[in-house]
C-alpha cells in the first residue's frame, strides 16, 4: 500500500508538512502523534550527540529524514492505522512468512513517505 493510494482513498493530512527543521518537526509530532514526543527527543539527542563524536553531520540528517517521514506518515490518520497495524502484526506473528509480509507492508508506506518529503 501506498501514501498516493490512501490519500486517493480520503485519507488527506491533517496539517501541512511540516519542514525538516528539529523544532519544526517536534511541532508536528506534539500535533500527529503525542505519544512518540519522548522518543523524537531521544532521537534528537542521540543523534546530536553523534554529530558530535563522529565529528559529522550524517546523523543529524539520517534523524531529520527518519522523522520526516514519520511525521509523514502519522500526518494521515489512516495511512499511520495501516502502518502501525502492519508493525503490530509483525511482531506478533507465529510464522517467519507472515511477518515478513506484514513488514513489507510497514516498509511500503514508510518508502511511500520518504520518497514523499524528498520529492519537495
Amino acid at each position: 500500500m501506498s501514501l498516493q493510494h490512501t490519500e486517493a482513498a480520503g485519507d488527506g493530512p491533517v496539517i501541512p508538512r511540516p519542514e525538516r527543521t528539529p523544532a519544526a518537526l517536534r511541532a508536528a509530532c506534539a500535533v500527529v502523534a503525542p505519544q512518540l514526543l519522548a522518543t523524537y527527543d531521544r532521537a534528537k539527542d542521540q543523534a546530536l550527540g553523534e554529530a558530535v563524536e563522529q565529528g559529522s553531520l550524517k546523523p543529524v540528517h539520517a534523524y531529520l529524514d527518519h522523522w520526516a517521514a514519520l511525521i509523514e506518515i502519522e500526518r494521515h490518520p489512516e495511512t499511520a492505522k495501516v502502518y502501525h497495524r502492519a508493525e503490530y502484526l509483525a511482531h506478533v506473528a507465529e510464522e517467519p512468512e507472515e511477518a515478513r509480509r506484514h513488514l513489507a507492508t510497514a516498509a511500503g508506506i514508510y518508502r511511500a513517505a520518504s520518497g514523499a518529503v524528498h520529492a519537495e
